[in-house]
């Protein structure tokens, strides 16, 4: 994967990550995705049935780290989506400028999906009740994840300083 990404898909991808909750903070992205944990968490915020967390281990050693881009590797076929080994290897690495193509990549990959499901799912039509009701653990999940959402949102917006100067420095 040798495309190179222009300054504003570089933008666009460096936004929706930020955007996206992660189990620890964002440092330096070339080394915080090289074990593929927080590309793995990527996927299963997506799409929570593809992924099992506790298959993907934080690790420093790079054969740690190839396994789990190998296992993710796995899951991308689900996505018609692959790394090449090559790719893996500079990424295990922290080579610069390799894992933001492979996000940007992955972004559109899982966005073709999610348009790929919702368009495949019965749409209900006519009146209210020919509706499929919501049942309550539904509604309640749904209430969890937007006050998760506006939790992420007050979290981003007290440190926009932070942001702002890696996006400036790609700029």
């Amino acid at each position: 994967m040798t495309h190179s990404l222009s300054n504003e898909e570089e933008r666009n991808t460096l936004e929706w990550i930020d955007k996206l909750p992660f189990s620890r903070p964002k440092k330096h992205i070339n080394r915080d995705f090289s074990d593929g944990v927080m590309v793995a968490e990527i996927v299963k915020y997506y799409f929570p049935k593809m992924v099992d967390i506790h298959n993907y281990i934080t690790s420093c050693k790079k054969q740690q780290k190839l396994s789990n881009w190998s296992l993710l590797n796995k899951v991308f076929s689900k996505l018609d989506f692959y790394i090449a080994e090559e790719t893996m290897e500079k990424i295990v690495s922290s080579t610069p400028g390799m894992i933001l193509p492979v996000l940007f990549f992955l972004k559109d990959k899982l966005d073709k999906k999610l348009l790929q499901t919702t368009n495949s799912r019965p749409h209900y039509f006519g009146s209210r009740s020919e509706e499929k009701p919501f049942s309550g653990t539904i509604l309640n999940k749904l209430e969890e994840l937007v006050q998760l959402k506006d939790k992420r949102i007050e979290h981003l917006t007290c440190f926009p300083e932070t942001y702002m100067t890696k996006l400036q420095v790609l700029d």
